[in-house]
């Protein structure tokens, strides 16, 4: 009876720790049950609010906008600074334009603004008489042009201010009347120097007046010389005067041996600092060098924020992609991935560049230490169009703003095929127009030209004046050149337009009804309002780096 007594209650204490052992096991389990349920919820948590606007994120956490407020603060003061600079770059360049007027004025014979770039003279005669009258014109510079400007000694050849040189084939025996011609490719150059009146004469190979022109092997005649000035009009934009060297070149041209000697002017315009500037009153560019360094500072902080984002967002895909990959055993596909690539932020950082190099630019420029205005102007304006071209990115939390973005981004693909194909046979037309039409057309002399040409037509400019102004002097020609046109006009008009328009009409059609993805079937298990206070304790990101202002 003992024994059995004893064995009941072994049995007894076996049963009851077995208990004990299962409940624990069954705690466990809801323990990590619930520990991976919270974890998936605070993930999803996570994704919602790292994809929040940022007036839901200030609902959310109660962080203030900060990047918004910067993005906007950027947006004025880049925006101001290239006006500032605008109003630079019109004067040098208005400076530049009205100075090579004024040289060929000065220097080209009988020159007329109506006429294009060049004229051109037919007999011997002229062509002296241009260059006598050129050296002629530079001799009594100081007497004759109401600007000043002042000789620039020893550029020359010989020492000298000014070079006359004529370039001419070492052989050349050309006779028509018996269809013969022997002439040796290499390429002679004979100079003249000369020096102003007002300079102690160097001993010269000869007077300019001397010199004698070899028409029958002559391929062109140049005259060079420099010339400097002071652009003294910048005063009015409070800023120190530029000194400038201008590199002037006249060239008459008669490499085509066709009895029509081409005349035209070049200039070329440097600058540089001037020595010892005095300005009586307050033209000081310390201000606008405080306002260049400020903007570049904002641009800066604003690309750490904005690469700072992205590096989240990096962070954050890897963590999603962990979580399907372990917790579903699923992949991610990569239009999810690339949804925590936010594009936008790639747009800033390349217009944050742009303008902090164009702002380093523009004090070197203030400074007077360099001249770069075109780079400048170019950088300051492709940033300043960036910058703007970023607000949509906020406009796009809006359903009703939204529909540009989606639409391009839907028909974005299409568009780019179809685009490759009507490439193809664009480029067609340019190659063939040029080699048939170039000779006979001003607006096919160049590729260039008919590209532009071309792509005016689609866009139904100057029409009737491209017909007009074909010349009937081939009859074939002619003729081609009409079945030409009609059929581009026809082809890209009536077809390529339609159709590029069809693709956007559709892809406009195609994005009414959701495509919902994993990732935002995910997101949307979340039913967590910005304003429920869930937000507020979460960690977005083990990234501290500007931690005070989140996404």
């Amino acid at each position: 009876m003992l024994n059995e007594a004893k064995q009941g209650a072994e049995l007894k204490s076996g049963s009851q720790e077995c208990g004990r052992q299962c409940s624990r096991l069954q705690s466990m389990t809801l323990v990590s049950v619930d520990l991976a349920t919270w974890e998936e919820e605070a993930l999803r948590r996570k994704l919602k609010y790292f994809f929040m606007s940022p007036c839901d994120k200030y609902h959310a956490k109660g962080r203030k906008p900060y990047k918004l407020l910067l993005q906007l603060l950027k947006i004025i003061i880049v925006t101001a600074q290239l006006l500032l600079f605008g109003l630079s770059n019109h004067v040098v360049v208005t400076f530049k334009e009205e100075n090579t007027m004024t040289f060929k004025h000065l220097f080209l014979k009988d020159y007329d603004e109506s006429s294009d770039d060049f004229f051109a003279v037919y007999t011997q005669k002229d062509v002296y008489d241009h260059i006598f009258y050129a050296v002629e014109q530079y001799l009594a510079l100081p007497e004759t042009t109401v600007g000043r400007y002042a000789y620039v000694y020893d550029v020359g050849v010989n020492g000298s201010a000014l070079s006359l040189c004529q370039q001419y084939y070492k052989k050349g025996s050309i006779d028509p009347a018996n269809d013969t011609f022997s002439i040796d490719p290499n390429i002679i150059t004979d100079c003249i120097g000369v020096n102003p009146l007002s300079v102690p004469r160097a001993s010269l190979s000869s007077s300019y007046k001397n010199i004698t022109l070899k028409f029958h092997k002559l391929i062109n005649v140049t005259i060079e010389f420099q010339l400097k000035a002071i652009n003294i009009q910048t005063i009015i934009n409070n800023e120190i005067p530029d000194c400038y060297t201008f590199y002037i070149t006249i060239v008459l041209d008669n490499k085509a041996h066709s009895g029509k000697v081409k005349i035209y002017l070049k200039n070329k315009a440097s600058i540089q600092e001037c020595k010892d500037p005095s300005v009586s009153g307050h033209a000081d560019t310390f201000s606008r060098v405080v306002f260049d360094v400020i903007v570049a500072l904002v641009c800066m902080v604003s690309l750490l924020l904005c690469g700072r984002s992205i590096l989240r967002g990096i962070m954050l895909q890897q963590e999603f992609v962990q979580f399907f990959k372990e917790t579903l055993d699923r992949k991610v596909c990569w239009e999810d991935r690339m949804e925590f690539i936010n594009g936008w932020y790639i747009l800033l950082i390349i217009s944050d560049i742009l303008t902090i190099t164009g702002s380093v630019i523009k004090i070197g420029i203030e400074s007077k230490s360099m001249s770069s205005y075109d780079l400048c102007g170019i950088l300051l304006g492709t940033s300043t169009l960036l910058v703007w071209v970023g607000v949509i990115r906020y406009l796009t939390f809006f359903q009703k703003y939204n529909i540009l973005i989606v639409t391009l981004r839907a028909a974005f693909p299409s568009v780019i095929r179809f685009c490759l194909c009507v490439a193809v046979i664009y480029l067609g037309y340019c190659f063939c127009g040029w080699i048939v039409l170039g000779p006979y057309h001003v607006k096919f002399r160049s590729l260039a030209m008919v590209s532009e040409c071309l792509f005016s037509l689609i866009n139904g400019d100057d029409m009737f004046v491209t017909f007009a102004e074909m010349q009937e002097s081939s009859t074939l020609v002619w003729v081609f050149s009409q079945v030409y046109l009609y059929t581009f006009i026809s082809l890209f008009i009536y077809m390529v337009l339609s159709l590029f328009i069809a693709l956007i009409t559709g892809a406009y059609e195609t994005i009414k009804p959701i495509h919902i993805t994993d990732l935002h079937a995910f997101i949307a298990e979340c039913t967590d309002v910005p304003s429920s206070g869930k937000f507020r304790g979460l960690e977005t990101s083990p990234c501290s780096f500007f931690c005070c202002c989140d996404r």
